[in-house]
């Protein structure tokens, strides 16, 4: 392990003499390149270096600063490609020539220890099989009822005492990580019929189930900002530093899962039940396997990435206040036109009534998205809508989190929290999803969107109405942590009021 430190240590001295020499003689009178700056030999290695550790913020940058917010990408060891914010060409990429852009073996090798062969990290039939079966789950009626209620349930019975102990107590909590205890508990439920208790019960096994998850996709999307793709294979064959803890992580996942799988097993034969879990084990030819990375998979999407919307959410709200009045006098109106009580729970009619809530919802996902970055492969060379060739094997990354900070796609104001952008005379307004492909768009676009809002407003609306949110240290933006999902680093910390109004109406009843 100390000879591998070395070694980076005198590549980086390397580097820097290296580019300190390039500098020296390059002709100062030649004007600077649009896109990466790339060096002879070693491409755009020595920013990458410089850059790693603030990768969005630097590829945003230089997105900005580029005609048709695009830029050629390319390193040592084969990573050669294009990263883009350009609404023209992800469309071209998720739609019109879907088929030119799978995954491709790169993302899927660097990410199948985790993941396996899920719906998220395949290709071809085998991702065809698993979206037929899981659209087929997400189209029914019955399920978005099941979603209301096991939300309705979650929320009254497990994130409310929570948060009301909380309160009395002036305990500094972390939001974040509640909201990821409530969202496990909730995909849980709905997509495997299993209860974890994360979120209200002693969640021994849940809790640790949920910091090996959280660690394994932190150190599997680390695998993209190595220096050289050689180093984490070299780790991985030793079974040292990261590789190590990556795989007792995914150790603990796999086991967590498969126990969820054989509990399921157990019960096929005693009821009815159709949730998706059982919809994979139906077809005999699945093997265990197999059902693991569908879990994985789906606990991925239902736990990560709306705990990460909503820990975002809940600190903008905080630091624009104007914002959260709004959206309380909306949740004021549809109480006493529906003639319902503070505290009462909202039908999915009620829901889709809250226009300023899911605009504040939707513009946080603009500013921080969920999932930041994605990839693809290219199998035939190409020529995108703005020019820019892309050769064969060449990965291909749209970047999210770039796309809402892009003038060119938002206005000059693009880096504000303006939910207004996204109501037209009142009403929230859809807006394009190659626009805004926080949803991914096209063949892959997300069966759980709906699902999403419902729960994204169910919570926020409930904990807005009946607390008041004082977040520690709100003068300063929360540091993301760049995983497979964007989520705070060291999460949300909060103090927790009873709001005015719920007091009020509890003084009343007494």
């Amino acid at each position: 392990m100390e000879v591998l430190s070395l070694q980076i240590l005198l590549l980086l001295f390397f580097l820097s003499l290296y580019c300190y020499i390039y500098a020296l003689f390059s002709s100062k009178k030649k004007p600077a390149s649009k896109g990466f700056k790339a060096y002879p030999l070693v491409g755009a290695l020595p920013e990458f270096v410089r850059n790693r550790h603030r990768f969005l913020e630097w590829t945003t940058e230089t997105l900005s600063h580029c005609p048709s917010n695009t830029a050629v990408f390319h390193r040592p060891g084969k990573v050669h490609g294009i990263i883009t914010a350009s609404p023209l060409n992800v469309e071209h990429i998720l739609k019109t020539n879907f088929e030119n852009y799978p995954k491709g073996d790169r993302f899927i090798n660097l990410l199948e220890d985790f993941l396996g062969r899920g719906i998220f990290n395949s290709d071809g039939e085998l991702w065809r099989v698993q979206r037929k079966t899981a659209s087929y789950e997400f189209n029914t009626k019955s399920l978005r009822n099941f979603v209301m209620d096991n939300v309705e349930v979650e929320i009254s019975t497990r994130l409310v005492p929570v948060l009301a102990k909380a309160s009395k107590t002036k305990q500094v909590l972390d939001l974040q990580d509640i909201l990821e205890r409530f969202a496990f508990d909730n995909i849980c439920k709905v997509a495997f019929n299993v209860d974890p208790a994360c979120l209200g019960g002693d969640g021994t096994t849940g809790g640790e189930f949920m910091r090996a998850f959280e660690d394994a996709a932190t150190l599997s999307s680390g695998r993209f900002m190595y220096i050289f793709p050689l180093f984490w294979k070299i780790n991985k064959f030793f079974n040292v530093g990261t590789e190590k803890t990556l795989r007792e992580s995914i150790k603990t996942v796999h086991e967590f899962a498969d126990e969820m799988i054989r509990s399921r097993m157990a019960q096929k034969n005693k009821n009815n039940d159709e949730d998706l879990l059982s919809r994979f084990i139906g077809k005999e030819e699945n093997s265990t396997e197999f059902l693991r990375d569908i879990v994985i998979s789906f606990i991925l999407a239902g736990r990560d990435t709306t705990s990460s919307a909503l820990s975002w959410f809940f600190w903008l709200i905080s630091v624009n206040p104007d914002v959260e009045r709004k959206i309380l006098k909306e949740l004021e109106m549809i109480r006493s036109s529906n003639g319902k009580n503070l505290g009462d729970t909202y039908s999915f009619e009620e829901l889709r009534e809250m226009h300023h809530l899911q605009a504040a919802i939707s513009e946080t996902m603009r500013l921080y998205p969920p999932v930041p970055v994605d990839t693809k492969s290219c199998k035939s060379d190409d020529v995108l809508p703005d020019g820019t060739f892309v050769g064969k094997n060449w990965f291909v990354t749209y970047q999210t989190y770039a796309m809402g900070r892009m003038e060119s796609i938002w206005g000059k104001n693009c880096r504000e929290f303006v939910p207004e952008r996204w109501l037209e005379n009142g009403i929230y307004k859809q807006e394009s999803p190659f626009k805004f492909p926080v949803f991914h768009a096209g063949p892959r676009m997300c069966l759980g969107k709906d699902m999403a809002y419902i729960q994204m407003k169910s919570i926020a609306a409930s904990v807005i109405e009946r607390f008041e949110i004082d977040v520690q240290n709100k003068e300063k933006c929360p540091e993301h942590l760049l995983s497979l999902t964007l989520r705070m680093k060291g999460g949300l910390q909060v103090k927790l009021s009873v709001s005015t109004c719920a007091a009020r109406v509890a003084q009343q009843m007494v």
